[in-house]
């Protein structure tokens, strides 16, 4: 199983790495064709930290950062 946010559900999601090859129409060429499409993953960006649970308990979990910064979570006081 794949590492996801614990508050938003962020996990990886699918994606390509396209190729291009050829002059552009705006520097004089005939325009990019795509030549090949490699499969990726785009990755949330989650950090492991101290979280204090609603219910008093703290607890490490993954986080991703947005959450960390728009303040969704309670962090634990080191």
């Amino acid at each position: 199983m794949s590492k996801s946010c614990f508050i938003t559900g962020k996990s990886q999601v699918k994606g390509h790495r396209i190729h291009r090859r050829g002059q552009t129409r705006k520097s004089g060429g005939i325009g990019t064709h795509i030549i090949k499409r490699t499969k990726r993953l785009f990755k949330a960006n989650l950090q492991r930290i101290h979280v204090v649970l609603p219910s008093g308990q703290a607890k490490r979990l993954w986080v991703c950062v947005k959450a960390i910064k728009a303040g969704k979570i309670m962090k634990v006081a080191s």
